[in-house]
Order: structure tokens, then C-alpha cells, then sequence
């Protein structure tokens, strides 16, 4: 029932993008903008009832982050690593693998920015210079940037396999959304400005999406480098941000659970709909 759910679901996304590479990209990071945004919206009902302190919050967003691990973990290798192999050679897909790592290890040492428990990173001078709300949104950027280069990566080698990477990826951003809008909302006291931060970090997608898109389609040949850059972005991100920050807050075996789930939800849909 669920994998015709699912498959409902990518047949209307390919009908509506017309199976064109491009606008397959479009739709998938708008679709992942806006889930992302959908789970902002959730500040609303908590910040009316004053949960927003809560510990059952805390609990969810770490499994939600888990379930993001996981998810990424898999589309790096089933849908960008393994399409990348099938048109190319290892001497370009391991090479760009590593570059994408490194492009997001140096974004994340230079920018600005704040984790919700392990706290601030980047240049020290900036620390006190930036409102904690656009810390905390620049973190969450970081994050959707190569979540957005898989998409659009993957629209390109096939346009059935960019739906199905946007789906889990938009899945996973719906816990995303309500884990930049709760700490922007707890340091500004302003919804629309939580709200606003995280509409913005889910947008990042649609433009990191759109740029490597329209860069495999201008340059022959680049498609494969651009699906092992996104794999190693995401890779990277998964290793030093998503996981570490999903068990720093006490529920590392609910988080683990998560990214089992995340893993085998990526898993299945790969495999029984790619």
C-alpha cells in the first residue's frame, strides 16, 4: 500500500515536470523548500500551548535528524556514487567524491554558524558580530546545500530518480524546518522571523539544485563529477554534522533508530520504484 502511495506520488511529480531534466530539478527542490517550511509552521501550535521547551522536543528532532542521516547515507551511494560509476570511471568519480567533502569542510571552517547543542562554528570574531537566528540559519544552509546538489544531480543523469531523491530528501526536511525555526524562534521571540530563517534555509536547495543542474547540462561530460560532488557533500555533512548533532542531547538510541529507518525508507524506495 505504501510503495503505491509512493509510486502515485513520483508518477504526478513526472507528469507535472513532463519528464524534462531541468524542471524536474525545479519542482524537486521547490517540493523540499517547501516541506521544509511545512515543518517551520509546526513553532505555531507549540509556541500557542508553551511546549516549546519541552523535552519530547528534543527527542523528536534528534530522531528526525537520525532519520536524515540515514536517508542521505543511502541516496549518496544509490543514487549519486553508483549512477556516477555507470558513466564514468573511478579516476573522475573518487576525485570529485573527495572535492565535494572538502568544498563543505571549508564553507563550514570560513562561514559563520550555530548548532542547536554543539554551539558555534566558524571564524571567532564573528561569534558576537551575527544574531544568533542567522547563525543557527546559516548551520541549516550548510546542510541543505548538498541535500539540493542531489537533487538536481540526480534530475539530470534521470529525471524518475531526481522525484525519488527529492521525495526522501523533502521527507526528511519536514523534521529540518521545525529544527531551525524552534532555536531562531527561542533567541528572537519573533514567529514570522523563525518562520521567514527557515523558508530561507529550504530555499538554498532550490538554488544549489538549480546551479548544479544547469551545470551538468552546459558542460558535456561534467554529470558524473557533479553526482560524486553531491555524494561526498552530503557524505560529509551526514558525518560531522547531522549524526553528531542527533547524539549530543542524551537520545543517542532513538536517534540510532531513526537512521536505521531513514536508511532502510531510502532503501526500499530506490530499489522497489528506481
Amino acid at each position: 500500500m505504501a510503495s503505491e502511495i509512493v509510486e502515485g506520488i513520483s508518477r504526478l511529480f513526472l507528469e507535472f515536470s513532463g519528464g524534462d531534466p531541468l524542471r524536474t530539478a525545479l519542482v524537486m527542490t521547490l517540493y523540499a523548500a517547501l516541506m521544509t517550511t511545512l515543518g517551520a509552521l509546526l513553532v505555531v501550535p507549540l509556541r500557542i500551548t508553551g511546549r516549546l521547551k519541552e523535552e519530547g522536543l528534543s527527542f523528536w528532532l534528534d530522531v528526525g535528524m537520525g532519520f536524515s542521516s540515514g536517508v542521505m547515507i543511502v541516496a549518496s551511494f544509490t543514487s549519486l556514487l553508483l549512477p556516477a560509476l555507470e558513466i564514468s570511471r573511478p579516476g573522475i568519480v573518487l576525485p570529485s567524491f573527495v572535492a565535494g567533502a572538502l568544498a563543505i569542510h571549508l564553507l563550514n571552517a570560513v562561514i559563520p554558524h550555530e548548532h542547536m547543542v554543539k554551539g558555534y562554528e566558524g571564524p571567532p570574531g564573528f561569534a558576537r558580530k551575527l544574531k544568533a537566528a542567522w547563525l543557527v540559519a546559516m548551520a541549516i544552509i550548510l546542510h541543505n546545500l548538498p541535500e539540493g546538489m542531489a537533487i538536481g544531480a540526480s534530475s539530470i543523469y534521470d529525471p524518475a530518480e531526481g522525484v525519488l531523491v527529492g521525495i526522501a530528501i523533502g521527507t526528511q526536511d519536514f523534521p529540518e524546518g521545525l529544527a531551525v525555526a524552534l532555536p531562531v524562534l527561542a533567541s528572537t521571540g519573533n514567529i514570522v522571523t523563525a518562520l521567514l530563517v527557515a523558508a530561507f534555509s529550504g530555499f538554498s536547495e532550490v538554488l544549489s539544485g538549480l546551479l548544479v543542474a544547469l551545470l551538468a547540462l552546459a558542460v558535456p561530460g561534467i554529470l558524473a563529477a557533479s553526482l560524486s560532488f553531491a555524494a561526498g557533500a552530503m557524505v560529509y555533512v551526514v558525518s560531522h554534522e547531522a549524526l553528531p548533532e542527533s547524539h549530543r542531547s542524551g537520545h543517542e538510541k532513538p536517534a540510532t533508530l531513526g537512521f536505521f529507518l531513514g536508511f532502510l525508507v531510502m532503501l526500499y524506495l530506490d530499489t522497489q520504484l528506481g
